[in-house]
């Protein structure tokens, strides 16, 4: 079966790395085991090989065992040992096979240690069995007909340029990869300008950064959650110090691969390079659009990203803000938006992102400036025409009754009015209080 990389995995490297793993990390102990496990207690190249490994690695590698396997399978004393048994016709074969010991690395952030993959079955209450199922790390349900296989719904929508794909995980799946957000993901640390799905952050709080700034420069970055492939997942689990087999079963559970027939579904709209760069992006794993992991997946991944703009916008004398695929820039005093705009896409094309440039927007004092959707010219606050249309919705609710006003189809209408009040409420408190006044009116 090949490993995580792709490559054809070598049972006899994967023999010696588990045996080296299995017990005290000395030359004498790693050259006995190591002899063992290929049943030839006279090869005196494995001592050559321990010398190497020992170099290489200087305490035992118990959180990375795929990186030590694929050391010994590269490394020079077994390769010449292999080729040499092959040519007197005796092969190097397993003697003795036992199960890599594994373990947390540096526990950077206090996440729940996690040293096996039993550990993290029995950490989300499922037998090992449907962990492997749910994290499908051999991806079979690419090519699986529709159907209880799946763990999406997976639906497409129009919107302007490429559409859109929402794939939500199914109740059972959702539940898991909920235990993963509240449990281990809400430990690691997100950069200070991320405002997007950060608790205690908010459109509000990211919009009060650029108050009565000179200039607003706002870009946007394509395909926020489907442009994180899951090596990108795999490695931000790997500096929470979760073993190897962990962290890829981790990323397994919460990225995913579009099936072929939902690939072959999508709806017309945007240019033939963006529709490829979709369908590229969909046809590998990467964070699920839908899935309640993403927001907080992304924000990790893009944490090196955050760390270089908000240092290249403190040089430049700029203040740098972030919600979710939303990147805002603004100054007090005059600034060029090109060169803003190489310098951004230089830095978010090296951190794996891409600009679209269709939605990038400047503006002046003397235009309307939003920001994550609110005005901040002057003070944060709602746009005018959004606080009016709501107040005439709440209108019609009262003198006509609420059923008919649903124009968008919102499966709870009510709870749909009161989070649109609340938004209003936190940015402006007395335009807040006269819209709850008219919904506390509505007779339901």
């Amino acid at each position: 079966m090949p490993d995580r990389r792709g490559e054809p995995a070598d049972p006899v490297a994967a023999a010696l790395a588990a045996a080296f793993l299995d017990g005290p990390w000395t030359v004498a102990e790693l050259d006995r085991r190591g002899r063992w496990a290929v049943g030839r207690p006279r090869a005196r190249w494995v001592r050559i090989l321990t010398d190497q490994v020992l170099e290489r690695f200087p305490r035992p590698p118990v959180d990375e065992p795929r990186a030590l396997r694929a050391f010994v399978a590269r490394s020079t004393p077994y390769g010449r040992a292999r080729a040499a048994a092959e040519r007197a016709g005796e092969p190097l074969q397993v003697a003795h096979l036992v199960t890599a010991t594994t373990a947390m690395g540096r526990n950077r952030w206090g996440a729940p240690a996690l040293d096996t993959v039993a550990d993290l079955a029995a950490f989300l209450d499922l037998a090992e069995a449907h962990l492997d199922w749910f994290a499908d790390v051999r991806r079979l349900q690419v090519r699986a007909p529709a159907g209880p296989l799946h763990h999406y719904s997976s639906r497409w929508s129009a919107k302007r340029g490429a559409p859109r794909l929402l794939e939500a995980p199914l109740p059972r799946l959702k539940a898991v990869q909920r235990t993963v957000l509240h449990r281990v993901l809400a430990r690691f640390p997100v950069h200070e300008a991320a405002h997007g799905f950060v608790p205690g952050r908010s459109p509000l709080t990211g919009a009060a950064q650029h108050v009565r700034a000179r200039t607003v420069v706002r870009f946007d970055l394509e395909g926020f959650f489907t442009a994180v492939p899951a090596g990108r997942v795999f490695g931000v689990f790997r500096q929470g110090g979760y073993p190897e087999p962990v962290a890829h079963v981790l990323t397994g559970l919460l990225t995913h691969v579009t099936p072929l027939t939902v690939l072959r579904a999508m709806p017309a709209g945007g240019s033939g390079d963006e529709r490829y760069r979709l369908r590229r992006n969909l046809s590998r794993a990467h964070l699920p659009q839908g899935a309640p992991t993403s927001p907080a997946l992304a924000n990790l991944v893009a944490l090196g990203l955050d760390r270089r703009l908000a240092g290249w916008a403190r040089a430049a004398g700029l203040t740098y803000t972030r919600y979710a695929d939303d990147l805002t820039f603004s100054c007090a005093d005059g600034l060029d938006p090109r060169r803003l705009q190489r310098a951004v896409a230089a830095i978010a094309a090296d951190e794996g992102f891409a600009l679209n440039p269709a939605k990038t927007r400047v503006r002046g004092a003397g235009a309307r400036q939003l920001v994550t959707g609110l005005v901040v010219n002057e003070h944060p606050n709602v746009p005018r025409e959004e606080f009016d249309r709501l107040k005439a919705v709440l209108h019609h609710c009262v003198r006509h009754g609420p059923d008919g006003q649903d124009r968008e189809g919102h499966p709870d209408f009510r709870a749909h009015l009161l989070g649109r009040i609340a938004r209003v409420e936190a940015v402006n408190p007395a335009k807040g209080r006269r819209l709850r006044e008219r919904f506390d009116a509505i007779a339901w």
